[in-house]
């Protein structure tokens, strides 16, 4: 349920009623908004009585959340959630920007592309470093020797760092490296995977499963939210249908229906959605037409030479055409790509 403070409640009343919350089990989750404070009181399913809370001091009036996913529903956060990243704000007017390689592969590779992009004009920087490969003989990545050279185009470029986690067990070392854990397609209902990142406190892009619900994904986002981890975005990366002609199908419909349902910053993967470069740039302009809060897109400077999906892979020259484009679009809807801060060095690894 959701305990809505008056206007003028007081801090010591706001605390008094999340100690009652605590003291019935439940588990306390406050969203401060520009009027108001709103208290979330999570628990297990058993009934909780409102007149607990409607004579407390402060307490203006208690709602039962209808949602199955109470943290993500608009019900308990009416506002869009913002969060900073290297001073851009994801979720809030501008679009963001993130791109880079699939598979961090070398040095080289990895710092020209982040230059590349960079000057395109990308807000964040991705590259996997653990790849989810469906062949066991396929490249799986560099690991740590992958997140060091992330860090290194972090560096140089200013741009923090988005990579894929694929174990409970590779947060502790991914977390001294990345500014945002990715979660993949194929882990969206990995729940332990969920509950760690989730502790870890860390920023989080949660892709949807590939014949996940709408309704699923944001089930998924819960468990990360009911850790108070509320830097979580949201990513349609396409759904597997009948349809063979693109890799995915781009469900361009989820983007205003999440926008709808859940408070969260929403992106789209217009590379996975297709499978192919040449469909990237007209499916990125129509998610940023339908209301996206950014885009993922992969970028390689040799696609051909590429050690995975180089075929659905921009060159820099297509990226930063794809950018003024989504640009254009943007404007057209009464929005911007998001101001791009200063560069800087993020670097936190503990190397």
């Amino acid at each position: 349920m959701m305990i809505i403070m008056r206007t003028d409640a007081t801090a010591r009343e706001i605390t008094a009623v999340v100690e009652r919350v605590e003291g019935m089990g439940l588990r306390a989750h406050i969203s401060t908004g520009e009027e108001r404070t709103v208290i979330g009181a999570i628990g297990d399913g058993r009934p909780v009585y409102k007149d607990q809370f409607m004579l407390m001091s402060g307490v203006d009036r208690v709602l039962p959340i209808s949602r199955p996913y109470k943290l993500a529903s608009r019900e308990f956060r009416p506002q869009n959630s913002t969060f900073p990243l290297n001073g851009v704000q994801v979720g809030g007017a501008g679009v963001v920007l993130i791109a880079g390689p699939c598979s961090v592969e070398n040095r080289s590779q990895l710092l020209e592309t982040a230059h590349a992009v960079r000057e395109a004009g990308a807000h964040a920087l991705r590259g996997g470093v653990f790849k989810p490969r469906t062949s066991p003989y396929s490249f799986q990545g560099l690991g740590e020797e992958g997140l060091e050279l992330l860090v290194e185009a972090r560096q140089q470029t200013g741009l923090p760092i988005v990579t894929e986690v694929m174990r409970e067990e590779q947060i502790a070392l991914m977390t001294r490296y990345v500014d945002v854990l990715q979660i993949g397609a194929r882990n969206m209902q990995n729940y332990a995977l969920l509950h760690a990142v989730g502790e870890s406190q860390h920023p989080v892009l949660l892709k949807r499963g590939m014949s996940a619900t709408v309704e699923e994904l944001l089930m998924a986002a819960e468990y990360i939210l009911s850790h108070g981890n509320r830097r979580v975005i949201l990513c349609e990366r396409g759904i597997r249908t009948f349809e063979t002609s693109t890799r995915n199908t781009t469900d361009i419909n989820a983007i205003p229906v999440l926008k709808e349902m859940t408070h969260l910053p929403v992106i789209l993967d217009p590379s996975h959605s297709t499978g192919n470069w040449s469909y990237v740039t007209s499916v990125a302009r129509a998610a940023v037409a339908a209301g996206a809060d950014g885009l993922i897109v992969e970028v390689h400077v040799r696609p051909d030479e590429a050690m995975s999906d180089g075929g659905q892979s921009l060159k820099p020259e297509r990226f930063a055409e794809l950018v003024r484009q989504v640009g254009a679009i943007a404007e057209a809807v009464g929005r911007s790509l998001a101001k791009h801060s200063a560069p800087s060095d993020q670097s936190h690894a503990a190397h």
